[in-house]
């Protein structure tokens, strides 16, 4: 099986092709081996590549523990580029097909290579419903929570994937990798959360850094971050327009006053190989 390896800002993604073939491998099952770091190729997250009938191409995301997300935005970025620079979709703006609707990406092209991509993520939705949580109020925004005995303030909120976010003073010393799964795993989340911490610089700058459910602790989450970003304007530390200073480099998060957040950044291709599966 042939596959390309890319990154969006350190969060990385084995890219497979499967646009003009019949698909017959089981990629869940698949996943776990493939993003193995030490017996496979290594990545956070498995992509495919496939044909819609309602948009210019389909999305599927797997993450490394074989469960099905529904949108990736560092993921989209790097699809984005690899579809067109494959020529599978030749367009400047194109449509994608995710599990959590149809995606837009616009390419920023110089000389045929894209070099970075702004992406419609959709409206951010608060309704605890939708997320899913098991939440009493329209909204949970800096709700108290108790977890083994630890008190945490979250605002939640569903931006196409479940995302809980954590106000902190210094993200570089919180222990991401203990407190993490555990609000993932937290019982008022049926569906599990994506858990991301956030120092507030100024009012239009925020330091994030996330625990992905599915995956653990990434370099860079784009839905993450477009929800950290709401999060910050909605209890008025920031404005609507932030850059995002991740692990790796930065992410440029607008929240449009029609409620659109849209999300630009990077993407790269490191590597293409072969693998006998």
């Amino acid at each position: 099986m042939r596959f390309t390896k890319m990154h969006g800002l350190g969060n990385d993604f084995i890219i497979i092709d499967d646009f003009h073939a019949k698909p017959s491998r089981d990629y869940n099952k698949l996943a776990p081996r493939l993003c193995d770091r030490h017996f496979g190729i290594g990545a956070d997250g498995l992509i495919i590549v496939l044909p819609s009938v309602k948009a210019d191409v389909r999305m599927r995301i797997i993450n490394p523990d074989g469960s099905e997300a529904e949108m990736c935005g560092n993921g989209i970025r790097c699809f984005a580029k690899y579809v067109y620079e494959n020529g599978i979709a030749k367009k400047q703006v194109m449509s994608v097909e995710t599990l959590a609707g149809i995606m837009k990406p616009e390419l920023y092209i110089e000389n045929g290579e894209v070099k970075s991509v702004r992406v419609d993520m959709g409206k951010p939705d608060f309704e605890p419903a939708n997320i899913p949580a098991f939440m009493p109020g329209s909204r949970i925004v800096e709700r108290p929570i108790e977890v083994d005995g630890e008190h945490y303030s979250i605002t939640s909120l569903l931006m196409g994937v479940p995302h809980t976010v954590l106000f902190v003073d210094d993200v570089d010393a919180v222990d991401i990798s203990t407190i993490g799964p555990k609000l993932e795993k937290y019982y008022a989340f049926p569906k599990k959360t994506n858990v991301n911490f956030v120092q507030v610089l100024n009012d239009h700058e925020i330091k994030v850094r996330t625990w992905e459910r599915g995956a653990g602790a990434t370099l860079a989450c784009g839905t993450g971050s477009c929800a950290s970003a709401v999060a910050s304007a909605v209890t008025g530390r920031t404005g609507r327009s932030v850059t995002v200073h991740l692990f790796a480099g930065d992410l440029f998060i607008e929240w449009a006053d029609d409620d659109t957040v849209f999300m630009t950044g990077p993407a790269a291709e490191v590597f293409r190989g072969e693998i006998n599966i």
